[in-house]
């Protein structure tokens, strides 16, 4: 259906929430931002630090407000036990490293993958889309609509686009989410050079993110979409 697509900095969150309200678009645009924050925490941030970090980054709200979108987009913080030992690099931030740098055009098919997850909202609540695009050609090779995020159903969609593709890419791009962060997204990527997007930074990843803002943007608001089932 979108066959190319591609934004600059400066055109990405322009493109993303043309044709909304001011409201609808800042509430987009927060959802998001919150939505990387919390799979940056690994699940473990809830709505007090989540809105102390929005704070910081010059976004006024309060967090009865992140909240209410936590509570809309169906994620909360994750209950740890006290003196639990857990085996999370406290370094892992900075051991991913941004090796794309926004290089976007590869000169050959299947060099550097882009991979993605975002939230499509229906009647029934949220289910999560996770694209994998081809940088060379701009063209999505594979897709998974679930109702969670856990990372089984990133496991399973790159089986499949391994599996049906020529080669493996040199670089698979990603944000720094928990599910491409985790030791069985590592294992299955074994052999491919990871890159990850610096924190809070979609443009990193622009064409993915782009072609995500535009599927919400052009098809999906023209629907009102009721369950899981039908968007599939």
């Amino acid at each position: 259906m979108l066959k190319r697509i591609g934004l600059s900095k400066s055109g990405y969150y322009r493109h993303k929430s043309k044709g909304l309200s001011k409201s609808k678009e800042r509430q987009l645009k927060i959802k998001d931002l919150i939505m990387e924050i919390w799979e940056e925490s690994q699940h473990l941030y809830g709505a007090p630090k989540i809105t102390a970090k929005l704070r910081k980054m010059g976004i006024q709200i309060s967090e009865r407000t992140v909240g209410k979108y936590m509570k809309e987009l169906k994620i909360r913080a994750k209950y740890c036990k006290p003196f639990t030992v857990t085996t999370r690099d406290s370094n892992l931030n900075n051991k991913l490293k941004n090796i794309l740098d926004e290089q976007f055009n590869p000169e050959a098919p299947d060099t550097i993958w882009c991979i993605d997850t975002t939230y499509i909202p229906t009647k029934e609540g949220f289910v999560y889309l996770t694209s994998i695009m081809d940088l060379f050609s701009r063209r999505i090779i594979s897709w998974d609509l679930s109702t969670t995020l856990e990372t089984t159903n990133i496991i399973s969609l790159i089986n499949k686009v391994k599996a049906t593709r020529k080669s493996n890419p040199k670089i698979i791009h990603s944000d720094r989410g928990s599910q491409f962060t985790s030791k069985e997204y590592c294992e299955i990527t074994a052999g491919i050079t990871r890159s990850y997007s610096k924190k809070a930074y979609p443009w990193n990843n622009a064409c993915i993110e782009s072609f995500h803002a535009i599927i919400k943007r052009e098809c999906l608001n023209e629907y009102n979409i009721s369950s899981y089932n039908e968007d599939r």
